[in-house]
């Protein structure tokens, strides 16, 4: 089965479509398609240890502190642990007002499409806008926005959305979410990505006492798993860990740079987790790559780009590099 990746372009990691659609690919795959860290951080066992009780609302609180802390929030009454980023882009538009929302495009694509859900018009100019939508560092290109920038948006409402902010902490604004003089402003921040366990579906929203509240009771006492609770208490105080990531990642994401371009592409941008590229070739490449066993990311709205995410261990950066000669 082949033709257009399109059916594998609304977001990364749709390996089941992926599988169904190339079944005589090499198994296993290796799923560059999204901008996960390959190598996570190492949860200690006993995080797994009490899924026959329902997680701790004390442990709850604990996270929620933690994560201000790491967030360099003052007030953790503002930070909501929600189970993932993408919990919040569903929500947030069922919450707050309806209105024209700002989203500059290309972005990640989920935020467009809750709000349209909800009656909302979603318009390119913020001048335009009840509620300025970001992506800070933006999804799929990274290119980002300076805070100054951003807090100026802020006031006129908005929401950032920093899932991968992580790795470059000083582009963040969610000290100021929600805070006096900032009050229109809400931040959306992203566990899974940076520190590599996405599938636990940990995030948070940093917004305002009224808003928080309003999250809180729409998600209830148990929105997280045991295990994401633990994993988060015991990551965001590692900052020694932290800082080693970022060092490791950015090398990584040279070390990919120079690979791509040594195989034609033309990097567009990216952040340390990913590059997105362009090829005049990138639906056939996407297509050979495939045929390898190896899921990157292509677009509906551009057919030339590419989004490769880092190869974690060595056997599979030299698989990447054959694949890529191959399809060159």
């Amino acid at each position: 089965m082949s033709g257009s990746p399109a059916s594998l372009s609304g977001h990364g990691g749709r390996l089941a479509a992926a599988r169904a659609r190339f079944p005589d690919a090499p198994a296993p795959w290796l799923d560059l398609s999204t901008g996960i860290n390959p190598r996570p951080y190492p949860v200690p066992p006993q995080a797994f240890e009490n899924w026959g009780r329902l997680p701790d609302p004390a442990d709850l609180l604990k996270l929620e502190a933690v994560a201000a802390q790491a967030f360099g929030v003052e007030d953790p009454g503002r930070v909501v642990a929600i189970p993932g980023s993408e919990t919040a882009i569903r929500l947030l538009p069922k919450i707050l007002p309806r209105g024209r929302v700002s989203l500059p495009l290309p972005t990640y694509s989920s935020h467009a499409h809750a709000w349209r859900r909800v009656g909302s018009e979603v318009v390119a100019d913020p001048a335009e806008a009840d509620v300025c939508v970001v992506v800070n560092p933006n999804n799929p290109d990274g290119r980002s926005l300076a805070p100054e920038a951003v807090l100026a948006l802020g006031q006129r409402g908005a929401i950032v959305d920093e899932a991968f902010v992580e790795c470059e902490p000083a582009l963040s604004v969610a000290r100021f979410a929600g805070a006096p003089g900032h009050e229109r402003l809400v931040v959306l921040r992203s566990f899974g990505k940076f520190y590599g366990l996405a599938g636990l579906r940990l995030g948070f929203v940093i917004a305002r006492q009224a808003l928080a509240r309003r999250l809180r009771d729409t998600l209830g006492e148990w929105p997280l798993s045991a295990p994401a609770l633990a994993a988060g208490l015991a990551a965001y105080p590692d900052a020694a860990w932290a800082d080693a990531a970022r060092a490791s990642l950015a090398d990584d994401a040279a070390r990919l740079e120079a690979l791509l371009a040594g195989a034609g592409f033309e990097i567009v941008g990216g952040t340390s987790l990913f590059r997105l590229a362009r090829a005049t070739d990138a639906a056939a490449r996407f297509e050979t790559l495939a045929r390898s066993g190896i899921l990157t990311r292509p677009f509906d709205h551009d057919a030339g780009l590419l989004r490769f995410g880092l190869p974690g261990f060595d056997a599979d950066w030299a698989r990447l590099a054959a694949a890529l000669e191959t399809s060159r």
